[in-house]
Order: structure tokens, then C-alpha cells, then sequence
């Protein structure tokens, strides 16, 4: 699903946080959305957090900086984390140029899983007029 000029792929869940949830044989992919780094711009450095760690729903999982901006991202999904992206230590960018590719950000071992994605959006109406919404919101600013 496309909105506006921003990719939206049907087969993930995403947050209002600009979060994607991709499940993965009872893992969970977690990054920031095409939309998420597109208004972030250039970011410059990703916090990770420690493997290990245990993390609820909509806590802060982790801050970005750009430029001129420090922010942080929160969790889709609750749950362990069992992998971090390591090249984004070296290459943040990958977060701005393959966002649901190379630029994921952590996996998560999830402990709520359906009950987390229920309350998740899929690609569709809700989404649509959610982002056409936060664009229009951003125009204004």
C-alpha cells in the first residue's frame, strides 16, 4: 500500500508510534516506518538496546538522532529481545534507505503476541487515513 509517497507493505502491523511489527516464525522484526524515517530525515546514530532485555508494549525501545533531532521509538510488541541490527552501529542510514529491509532495528521474542497485535493497524483504511492524517498535521506545522 502506498500513501502519499510512502510504502506501507501488507504482510506487516504498525504502531501510531510510526513502528512496524513483522512476525517471523514466532519472531518479531521491529523498525521504523517508511513514513517514520522519512519525516526523522537523515538519521545520524540508533541507541540500541541491550539483547537480553525485556520490553511491554509502547515502551521507549530505543532513540534516533538526526541532525537536529533526538527521539524515541517505542515498542510495537512486548516481549525479549533476542537480536539487535549491528550495522546500524556503522551505517544508521540503512534506517533511511531500506527501512523494512537492511534497516531494521531489533527482534523481539514476543510474550503477547496476538493480544499486542490486535492492537495494531494493517495496511488499509485505518492506516491510510491515519498517515494521510499525520501528513496534513506535519504540513501544518
Amino acid at each position: 500500500m502506498k500513501v502519499d509517497k510512502y510504502e506501507f507493505p501488507d504482510d506487516l502491523y504498525y504502531s501510531k508510534d510510526h513502528m512496524y511489527a513483522k512476525t517471523e516464525e514466532g519472531i518479531v522484526v521491529v523498525g521504523l516506518t517508511d513514513y517514520g524515517q522519512g519525516i526523522a530525515g537523515a538519521i545520524e546514530y540508533v541507541d540500541l538496546p541491550e539483547v537480553g532485555e525485556e520490553i511491554s508494549q509502547n515502551e521507549v525501545l530505543t532513540t534516533i538522532e538526526t541532525g537536529k533531532w533526538v527521539g524515541p521509538l517505542r515498542a510495537p510488541v512486548s516481549g525479549e529481545i533476542v537480536e539487535v541490527n549491528e550495522e546500524l552501529e556503522d551505517s544508521p542510514e540503512l534506517v533511511n534507505q531500506d527501512p523494512y529491509g537492511k534497516g531494521w532495528i531489533v527482534k523481539i521474542k514476543p510474550s503477547n503476541l496476538q493480544e499486542d497485535l490486535d492492537k495494531l493497524m494493517k495496511a488499509g483504511k485505518e492506516l491510510e487515513t491515519f498517515i494521510k492524517e499525520e501528513i496534513e498535521k506535519k504540513k501544518e506545522e
